[in-house]
């Protein structure tokens, strides 16, 4: 069989844990991962052994952590295929990220008239921005709409991005679908009418082989710890010219050049875009966890998130009560991302049942409003797999979801 997690399970010491007393089944890896042993001690090993601040000192340990910050940059730039390291901005995580963008080159470039575009399947970090930079700038906001399957539209693709387009975000994939994007379709057709592209790699880092020049982004954000990272540490890549024009989007220590009393010069980049003491440990954890995922390979991940789904679907497919979404793609562009109802239930007594169960899932619009009301939903209940899952993980979560309509006495 692929998938053969259960000789990786033992890296994650959380998952060797029980949940309200049975063993945890853990299916909200879209909204963080677990987190390996090696990227443990390497956080551990930066604080307890070489805690200094970067390019701050002369002095050894301060030189280490400039060492341990630098090279973690040099290793996200070779992950993601970025050409140089100072296109590789660290931030908290990616909506700050995406935030940057906008606020330091879409309220610089944006004009009045002018055109954004994004998709309907936007999580927040990557739509509310850009509403703020319309509103401001007095630009109008398009979306770019699905098939009835949940991919986009290719009319749309084709006939909202046109010569008044200035800027086109796109998600890579959907963290409530599932479904990756065709982003480099996106990128050719934004940039052939003169459009930055501004990519969410949220939900695709983790899961596939990323190559920012392949697809040609002009920006391109993620999170780490959707990626076996820590919490607050982020990754914005940016093409060099974009981001040597753009201005700073926070100000203080470590991003000057020089000051004077009256006026400041910026240092270049990628300290331009780093204010203050960066997350050291953050990064340390980041390269370890990219370390993990490229010893693993892509390929194996792929084949274990398939294998899973195409297990997954046909026993809920025989649960007459279960509503699935993004499910029936005609590609074959299906992560390990299942979104679902059970009739009559909400999401949120779904998840709280199943968690009585020891399985977490997740419930809510999933920062993805715009996109549930267009799906004709308030909210969903969202499964989403990686590497270290197995199929006694599904076969207990649907067995828990065939209690969910007993305990709320509707029957099977």
């Amino acid at each position: 069989m692929i998938n053969d997690a259960q000789e990786f399970r033992k890296d994650f010491p959380l998952l060797a844990q029980n949940m309200n007393g049975k063993p945890i089944v853990y299916l909200d890896n879209g909204a963080t991962t677990q987190k390996p042993e090696s990227m443990i001690h390497a956080v551990c090993g930066y604080y307890g052994g070489c805690n200094a601040n970067p390019h701050r000192g002369a002095y050894a340990l301060s030189v280490e952590a400039t060492d341990i910050y630098e090279n973690a940059r040099e290793r996200v730039r070779k992950f993601i295929n970025a050409k140089k390291s100072n296109e590789i901005i660290f931030t908290k995580n990616a909506t700050e990220a995406l935030n940057l963008i906008a606020y330091s080159y879409g309220l610089s470039n944006i004009k009045e008239g002018d055109e954004i575009v994004i998709t309907i399947s936007e999580h927040h970090s990557n739509l509310v921005p850009w509403q703020h930079v319309a509103h401001a700038k007095g630009a109008v906001l398009k979306y770019i709409y699905l098939e009835e399957d949940g991919n986009l539209s290719e009319e749309d693709i084709q006939t909202k991005i046109t010569e008044k387009t200035k800027l086109v975000a796109v998600t890579q994939v959907s963290n409530v679908l599932g479904l990756v994007n065709p982003v480099k379709e996106v990128a050719d057709k934004a940039h052939s009418v003169g459009a930055v592209v501004v990519v969410d790699g949220s939900q695709s880092v983790a899961h596939m082989a990323v190559d920012v020049q392949a697809i040609d982004a002009d920006f391109f954000a993620f999170s780490g710890h959707k990626m076996l990272s820590p919490m607050g540490i982020g990754v914005l890549y940016g093409k060099e010219k974009l981001l040597d024009a753009m201005p700073p989007f926070l100000m203080g220590g470590d991003m000057i050049e020089y000051v004077e009393e009256q006026t400041t010069t910026y240092a270049e980049l990628p300290a331009k875009f780093e204010a203050g003491t960066q997350n050291v440990g953050g990064a340390a954890g980041l390269t370890a966890a990219v370390d993990y995922l490229e010893k693993l390979t892509f390929d194996r991940i792929t084949a274990i998130e398939k294998d899973l789904v195409d297990y997954a679907l046909p026993q809920l497919r025989e649960l007459p009560f279960i509503e699935l979404y993004g499910c029936d793609t005609k590609r074959d562009n299906k992560t390990g991302i299942i979104t679902f109802n059970v009739k009559d239930v909400h999401p949120h007594d779904v998840a709280t049942i199943l968690d009585a169960e020891g399985v977490a899932v997740r419930a809510g619009h999933h920062c993805a409003q715009p996109l549930m009301r267009y799906l004709g939903q308030n909210a969903t209940c969202r499964a989403s797999f990686y590497f270290y899952n197995t199929r006694e993980d599904v076969d207990r979560w649907v067995e828990a979801l065939k209690k969910v309509r007993e305990v709320m006495h509707l029957g099977a």
